[in-house]
């Protein structure tokens, strides 16, 4: 598919414009673009700067972060403090390296703050310098559609616009979820935005939820030195994972001195003398100075007039796609949270590229126009740090497969040795005839690095003796995967 040549455009009515006494406001013109973009984060933002380079005319709409949510208020700022709590733990080891007189490192929040601001600031900055690029209308504000590829935007500096694009993309993201619980957010609970926000660390922190954002932000606070209390509703952290790989991320955030509290749900919650008491299901109960509460996102689907555009929602409602991404309007994409998309910026990224081949005209059957197959790392920036790609070896058995599963401690990898990391476990799961790699599980230093060889070799196809008898520099962290497979007939 060919990019059409633009549109002429309406030239839009000064805000100023005058009308009669009394009566309403005249409508804003309806302006043409060829792209119009609802929603600038890592897709949104990305597929609008691509195209406008390109010599489209592309008008983007957002309503509340420049750059999007990732830049703001999730990857960037907590890795930003991931990498100041790893430092701090560093620190307090160097004695174990021969390094002498670092043990007393401790928080500073007033510049741990100026660290994790300055960081984003810049990156915000940067994005607006970007978007007043030439071809690129950046707009502030709150968009509504009124039709088929058509918004009206309330401008955050007065008035509104009303454009309509002959493609649209709708990138609208995703918000922390808030559980209704009795007294949860009347007694002062946080979401993973707002405790970005402190002005202070609390003594102690407990958590709800478990998954990826509680064990990161678990590890993170444990490190700054606060008393920290994580709820797990299941019988482990981390419920996709196999119980082996959550059992050693349970044993590292133990070291951290993280309490763990299994099998529990909070029912109620009241404020306390100054602290936030938490009633459980299972009949306890704990109190904390501070409460964040990591229960999952969901989708900004909901206000924004998706049904007059003619775009259709799922039974969980988030925006429904094919395998190409388009929505059940004609021109219209969606991409991103709202979008059903694992919740990773990576994956946000790839539906921008996936969209774009198909902008430059690849058929949606290509595999780079498709999301058919595609294989999604992840990595949970906790201690120690575990990345995942493709199948646990619970989910490669229920799909009724055989399966062969070599698992190695972290330890056994020279390179960690002269880390001195000691926790950790590697796991990789193998179909049994076939060879194939289903999936695995790096746990330890440098995991988010080591999953992009094990992700290159399943995208490649490649059985896992191909993988096992390449030649890996020494010492790495990538040489522990031939001593894992290793492990396999």
């Amino acid at each position: 598919m060919n990019d059409q040549p633009a549109l002429a455009a309406a030239p839009a009515p000064p805000a100023s414009a005058a009308h009669a006494p009394g009566a309403p406001p005249a409508p804003a013109a309806l302006e043409e673009v060829d792209l119009l973009v609802v929603g600038g984060g890592k897709a949104g933002k990305s597929l609008a700067m691509d195209r406008a380079k390109k010599g489209m005319r592309v008008a983007m709409v957002e309503r509340r972060y420049i750059g999007g949510t990732c830049i703001n208020v999730a990857c960037i700022p907590t890795k930003a403090l991931v990498a100041s709590a790893r430092r701090l733990e560093a620190a307090r080891s160097d004695a174990r390296f021969g390094v002498t007189g670092t043990g007393a490192a401790a928080v500073d929040l007033e510049a741990l703050r100026a660290h994790k601001e300055g960081i984003v600031s810049a990156m915000v900055a940067a994005h607006e310098t970007m978007f007043a690029a030439p071809g690129l209308d950046f707009l502030k504000g709150e968009a509504r559609f009124i039709g088929e590829r058509s918004v009206e935007v309330a401008l955050d500096e007065g008035g509104t616009r009303c454009i309509r694009g002959e493609r649209a993309l709708v990138n609208l993201g995703s918000r922390p979820a808030r559980p209704e619980i009795p007294g949860l957010w009347e007694a002062g609970a946080m979401t993973s935005e707002e405790i970005l926000r402190l002005e202070a660390l609390p003594s102690s922190l407990a958590i709800i939820g478990a998954s990826y954002i509680g064990v990161e932000f678990a590890s993170m606070m444990a490190a700054f030195g606060v008393e920290v209390v994580l709820i797990a509703s299941g019988a482990h952290v981390l419920p996709r994972e196999d119980a082996d790989i959550a059992a050693e991320t349970e044993a590292g955030l133990a070291e951290l001195g993280v309490e763990i509290r299994r099998g529990a749900r909070v029912v109620a919650a009241a404020k306390e003398e100054g602290r936030i008491r938490l009633a459980l299901d299972d009949g306890g109960s704990l109190a904390a100075e501070a409460v964040l509460v990591a229960a999952g996102r969901v989708p900004n689907t909901e206000g924004i007039g998706l049904e007059e555009a003619g775009i259709r929602l799922n039974a969980s409602g988030f925006i429904a796609v094919d395998d190409s991404l388009r929505t059940s309007a004609p021109g219209v994409w969606a991409a991103g949270d709202a979008a059903g998309t694992p919740m990773f910026t990576h994956a946000s990224w790839s539906d921008f590229r996936i969209i774009r081949a198909q902008f430059d005209g690849a058929e949606p059957a290509s595999p780079f126009a498709s999301t058919t197959g595609r294989l999604l790392p992840s990595v949970v920036f906790t201690s120690p740090e575990l990345a995942r790609i493709g199948m646990s070896e619970g989910e490669a058995r229920a799909s009724g497969r055989e399966v062969l599963v070599a698992s190695l401690p972290v330890q056994a990898v020279p390179r960690a040795k002269t880390m001195r990391a000691s926790r950790g476990l590697w796991k990789a799961v193998v179909d049994a005839s076939t060879h194939e790699i289903l999936g695995a599980a790096i746990q330890g230093p440098e995991a988010g690095e080591v999953i992009a060889a094990v992700q290159v070799a399943m995208r490649a196809g490649m059985r896992y003796e191909e993988l096992r008898f390449l030649p890996i520099a020494h010492p790495t962290m990538a040489e522990g995967l031939q001593l894992l497979l290793d492990q396999l007939p």
